[in-house]
């Protein structure tokens, strides 16, 4: 098989890079380790940047979106119960539209289907071969049989664990790092949301979430240590452990006897590999950087590296310019390590740390007590929770 470009991946990432392509005349085929009803299955992020959300307007995938998508005006910080909004409309003249990454990657599907972009699942990609030349190769076997695409690029939107990042030279790689020692353990859930923006809370007790995919379907998260069990956690235990985080009339008000429609536990991480290029091979999304949920940029985040690649990609074929190619690595990185910081901030601040001292714990008070007196400081947040400009 031959393409111009092979995607290596068939998230929303992926999906979105084929979809612009498309739109630009240039082939690409996407491989995908799993199922379409598994990878349409995962709960992931649910608040996207207002440059997510044009750039899904631009793969003319926004249909739905913008007919079910709720536009947020701002967000609330609850610290043990003092409440701080921040207005992100006011401060910014941007709001955020909360629509499921899963109805995204729906949206994206149908898209790709009605365009007839060819989507391979159930690959698994053994190796990338000859990424330094002018024409790669992504070798995958499907139904024990061994297949060959040739391209004149791979974009590696695989995610964390997927094989592109490591087709890059250990003496080229060059990664960091930051472990949390806790998890979110979350719960989706039939009813209506507690309150009709997100309100991140920090307690004595652990972090918690209020948050939602639509009117009658919340998502709620509440911090847990890294060594808690699924199986340990009914669905009471969690609303009862949610009631004490949040702010008191909102606990008063919680609907908790929904239907679950689903549990997990996410480790959280810091993570970035540089660079986002080499030679005939990108990285982008997941595969190249990971964020803390906290500051809700991991598939904004994947949405920027498209918006930089799709224009490299576009200029290069279209255009006969080598110089986004160049670039592309130093430019997406460039957005990503601020956005790192972001998160990184947002995480530290509202978090409970096991191994935080008196100290840590008044600095993190301290943090707050600045931001709900300075309005240069809320701009700061609501700027960098909008998304900053590509």
């Amino acid at each position: 098989m031959k393409t111009q470009v092979a995607i290596v991946g068939g998230g929303p990432a992926g999906l979105l890079l084929s979809q612009l392509l498309d739109l630009s005349g240039i082939d690409s085929i996407v491989i995908e380790r799993r199922s379409r009803d598994y990878v349409l299955g995962r709960i992931r992020a649910g608040v996207l940047e207002a440059g997510t959300v044009g750039l899904l307007r631009e793969a003319g995938v926004s249909d739905r979106m913008d007919r079910d998508g709720q536009t947020h005006d701002g967000f609330e910080i609850s610290w043990h119960d003092e409440r701080l909004r921040i207005d992100l409309a006011g401060m910014t003249g941007k709001p955020v539209t909360v629509y499921g990454q899963t109805e995204v990657t729906r949206d994206l599907y149908t898209a790709r289907d009605e365009r007839g972009g060819e989507i391979i699942h159930e690959a698994e990609v053994v190796r990338i071969e000859s990424t330094e030349s002018d024409r790669p190769i992504v070798v995958f076997e499907k139904n024990g049989e061994e297949h060959r695409i040739e391209a004149r690029f791979i974009a590696g939107c695989d995610g964390f664990h997927g094989p592109c990042r490591r087709a890059i030279p250990e003496g080229v790689r060059r990664e960091f790092v930051r472990e949390y020692p806790f998890g979110w353990l979350g719960l989706l859930s039939r009813s209506k949301p507690a309150n009709s923006e997100l309100i991140y809370a920090a307690h004595e007790r652990g972090f918690g979430l209020c948050s939602m995919r639509s009117d009658a379907v919340s998502r709620y998260y509440v911090q847990v240590p890294l060594t808690e069990k699924l199986e340990d956690w009914p669905a009471d235990r969690f609303w009862d452990e949610l009631k004490r985080r949040i702010p008191v009339d909102v606990a008063s008000q919680l609907q908790s006897d929904g239907e679950v429609l689903e549990m997990s536990v996410a480790p959280l991480r810091s993570f970035v590999s540089e660079p986002l290029r080499h030679g005939s091979l990108f990285l982008a999304g997941d595969s190249g950087h990971i964020v803390p949920p906290t500051g809700a940029k991991g598939l904004n985040l994947a949405a920027s590296d498209i918006f930089y690649l799709h224009r490299a990609l576009d200029a290069f074929f279209n255009s006969a310019s080598n110089e986004g190619i160049v670039n592309y690595s130093a430019k997406a990185l460039s957005r990503v390590w601020k956005s790192e910081r972001f998160s990184w901030w947002m995480t530290s601040i509202l978090h409970d740390f096991p191994e935080m001292n008196a100290f840590e714990k008044r600095m993190q008070k301290a943090e707050f007590d600045y931001l709900a007196q300075s309005e240069a400081a809320q701009r700061s947040l609501a700027e960098n929770y909008v998304g900053l400009p590509y």
